[in-house]
């Protein structure tokens, strides 16, 4: 009985450690966003951004959307950005 109120708020706390950003990942218009901000800034870092964004395209190929999530987010951060940035809707 005791191990089961321990396990039941682990397994909430795990549930809502799960970054939103990388949950909602776009495997066609990420990609995308994540290069134009790339080609814009230029450099090494840039450089180590695309090659996030090639494994994280060969993540969401497999099926992997998860996992391609923090590739993109690492990108992203590389970038000098959130990923949750990039997705968000340009007020006009």
């Amino acid at each position: 009985m005791f191990t089961r109120l321990i396990a039941l708020p682990l397994a909430a706390l795990a549930l809502t450690a799960v970054p939103a950003a990388a949950a909602s990942v776009s495997c066609s218009a990420t990609p995308a966003q994540i290069r134009t901000l790339a080609e814009a800034k230029g450099g090494e870092d840039a450089a180590k951004a695309l090659k996030l964004v090639a494994t994280g395209e060969k993540l969401c190929a497999a099926d992997a959307k998860f996992e391609a999530g923090k590739k993109f987010s690492a990108a992203a951060k590389l970038l000098g950005t959130e990923l949750a940035a990039l997705s968000a809707p340009v007020a006009q």
